[in-house]
C-alpha cells in the first residue's frame, strides 16, 4: 500500500532544496553565514560542501596561484617540540634589529596608524598618538600613549610566538628568534582585545572578526612561515587552503622580512 505524501515529507524535501541552494547558489544563502562566506568571508558556490572535503581533496582542488600553490608546499608537523614554550627563549622585546635608532613597538606603530605625533627629543622614535583604522576589526581606534591608554592599540605577531616555538622555532638559535619576534613582516598593529582574543591561535582557530581582511590576513600567515621555513598543522593548512580557494585575486605579501636579511 502506498504511503501518503504528508506534512512531514514536504517539511524534509523543503529542507533539503534549502541546503542544496545554500551549496550551489552563486551568491550563497546566509543560514549561519558559513554558506554564503565561507572561511574566508567570500562569497563563492559550494561553499558549504567543504565541510564534507578531506584534507587531500581541499588541496587537490585549489587554484593555480601563488598564495594556495604556496599552501600546499608548507611542510605539515606530525609531533611536537620536546621543551615547552617560554617568551624570553624569544630575547629582547621590542629589540632595534633594523637599526633604525628606534625599537621595533614604536617602529610599527609609526608604519600602521596615521597623524602620528612623537614625544620630542626622541628623534621620532617614541610615538605620541595616531590613528589606527584596524585591521582585525574595521574599527578606527585613536591611540594615545599612557599607562590606561597605550593598551587600546597592541603590536601583534601575526604567527604568534607560541606557534612558531611548534612549527619549529624551538630548534633555532636564540639570535634568530629575536629577529623573528622583531619581524616587520610578522607585526601589525592592531585593536587590544582582538589582539587577545586571538591569543597564540593559528589560523584554524582563529580568524579576524573583520571578514573582509581574512583573505590578506591568511596569506601574510603563509608567507611569514614560507619565509621563515616553518611548518603547519594539517587543520591549519586545510583552512589557509580553503581560504587561497576563496581569495584567488589575493598576492602573498612582499614587503621587507629579517628572515632575508644578513
Amino acid at each position: 500500500m502506498r504511503r501518503k505524501f504528508g506534512i512531514g515529507d514536504a517539511v524534509a524535501w523543503a529542507l533539503a532544496a534549502i541546503v542544496l541552494v545554500w551549496a550551489v547558489a552563486p551568491m550563497g544563502i546566509d543560514l549561519g553565514g558559513f554558506g554564503k562566506a565561507g572561511v574566508a568571508g567570500t562569497n563563492r558556490p559550494g561553499s558549504i560542501l567543504d565541510a564534507f572535503k578531506s584534507n587531500q581533496k581541499v588541496l587537490q582542488e585549489i587554484p593555480n596561484t601563488t598564495f594556495a600553490q604556496t599552501v600546499k608546499n608548507l611542510p605539515v608537523r606530525r609531533g611536537r617540540p620536546a621543551e615547552r614554550y617560554n617568551r624570553r627563549k624569544f630575547g629582547q622585546r621590542w629589540a632595534d634589529e633594523d637599526r633604525n635608532g628606534c625599537d621595533t613597538r614604536n617602529d610599527i606603530l609609526a608604519r600602521d596608524m596615521r597623524q602620528v605625533t612623537y614625544k620630542p627629543g626622541t628623534r621620532n622614535c617614541v610615538v605620541l598618538s595616531g590613528v589606527l583604522q584596524d585591521p582585525y576589526t574595521g574599527k578606527v581606534i585613536n591611540f594615545v600613549r599612557g599607562n590606561r591608554t597605550s593598551e587600546a592599540v597592541q603590536i601583534d605577531h601575526v604567527v604568534a610566538l607560541a606557534d612558531a616555538w611548534a612549527s619549529g622555532a624551538d630548534k633555532w638559535d636564540g639570535p634568530r628568534r629575536q629577529k623573528f619576534a622583531n619581524d616587520p613582516l610578522n607585526l601589525l598593529a592592531v585593536d587590544g582585545p582582538a589582539n587577545q582574543a586571538k591569543s597564540a591561535y593559528a589560523a584554524d582557530r582563529w580568524l579576524p572578526p573583520d571578514a573582509d581582511y581574512r583573505c590578506a590576513y591568511v596569506a601574510r600567515q603563509v608567507r611569514i612561515k614560507q619565509v621563515w621555513g616553518l611548518t603547519v598543522t594539517a587543520d591549519e593548512q586545510r583552512t589557509m587552503a580553503l581560504t587561497a580557494s576563496e581569495c584567488p585575486s589575493q598576492q602573498l605579501p612582499a614587503g621587507p622580512t629579517l628572515a632575508l636579511a644578513h
